[in-house]
């Protein structure tokens, strides 16, 4: 599935990820947009989410102030800035998550050190499932922080799925698992019959 003569919209993208797709870009000055439904899915059990020990130490310091769909374009903009190997987000991408961000579709949190934006992440709400999509950091554990807390919020609303894509090592210690696609898409059909309370 390839984004070329598709009319990228917020509700075109929001059917995409109902029926397993997700979009990237090659680049962050890419042009195109890719659609991918990988055989593996990533995914955060909510109730067998692990805080290793160091951070929920760490976190008890309560060293960040949490805020949720604050500045949603800062922190994608600053998770398609941000220096790794290379990144997917492009400025298509932004403009249509901003565009689903107005719509109450997606949403971000956000880690502050006094009045600094230090970390965060954002996603997607459809149903009872969270797309997560991306997050970042400019101090140490403020995105594992915003994990933290997204899934605080997600459990307290009845949310039933958190989707991660893929898996890596920064996932691998809060317990996420890769499951086939067949299995994601029956999840993915139960969580989207649910109604989670307002949590965002």
């Amino acid at each position: 599935m390839s984004g070329d003569n598709i009319p990228l919209t917020p509700e075109f993208l929001l059917s995409a990820y109902a029926a397993g797709y997700f979009p990237m870009a090659e680049s962050r000055d890419a042009k195109e947009i890719h659609w991918f439904y990988p055989e593996l899915r990533g995914v955060i059990g909510l109730e067998k989410f692990h805080i290793p020990a160091s951070l929920a130490k760490f976190m008890r310091k309560k060293n960040f102030t949490i805020t949720t769909d604050k500045v949603f374009p800062e922190v994608i903009t600053a998770c398609a800035d941000t220096p790794r190997d290379g990144t997917w987000i492009n400025d298509t991408i932004i403009r249509l998550y901003c565009e689903l961000w107005k719509k109450n579709y997606a949403h971000s949190v956000e880690c502050w050190s006094g009045d600094e934006l230090v970390g965060g992440l954002y996603g997607v709400s459809l149903g009872g499932a969270f797309f997560g999509e991306s997050m970042f950091s400019r101090k140490p554990n403020a995105s594992k922080v915003a994990l933290v807390h997204l899934v605080e919020l997600l459990r307290g609303a009845g949310y039933t799925l958190l989707d991660t894509q893929y898996t890596n090592e920064h996932l691998q210690q809060f317990g996420v698992a890769e499951i086939p696609r067949e299995e994601y898409l029956k999840r993915l059909k139960k969580a989207l019959k649910v109604t989670p309370k307002q949590c965002f």
